[in-house]
């Protein structure tokens, strides 16, 4: 039952609630499933968020945007594989990592988002304000 712990924790502590898309799942596999659901939709958003962003950058900032993302996918890639360590092996393993994944992606998907939202004159914001 330790394992279950940091991983309730976990979902507990989230600002991404489960319990909102997955009221119907039964089963540790179905809270898996919808788990995932949950990721690759923010991971959606994400990328639609990405390529707006990247529009928006001018053409020498487009490569240190590259490497920024790349850099931050390992991190969040690792962080989240740490997270779920402590779960390794049990069913509820693909739930805290897919919930740390999830929680991760929208964290960078506002970030990006609110490149988008530079002004004119704001030195503290990289891209160049909207038409």
């Amino acid at each position: 039952m330790k394992p279950v712990l940091p991983a309730l924790a976990l979902l507990l502590s989230s600002g991404y609630a489960l319990a909102d898309e997955c009221d119907n799942a039964s089963t540790q596999a179905d809270l898996n499933a919808c788990s995932a659901a949950q990721y690759q939709a923010a991971d959606k958003k994400l990328n639609q968020t990405w390529q707006d962003v990247l529009k928006r950058a001018e053409p020498a900032q487009r490569d240190l945007l590259k490497k920024a993302q790349s850099a931050w996918i390992t991190l969040r890639d690792a962080d989240c594989a740490f997270i779920s360590s402590s779960t390794e092996g049990g069913s509820v393993q693909p739930m805290v990592n897919n919930q740390c994944l999830t929680d991760k992606t929208n964290e960078r998907e506002a970030f990006l988002a609110s490149l988008l939202q530079c002004e004119e004159g704001d030195l503290s914001c990289p891209l160049p304000p909207g038409n």
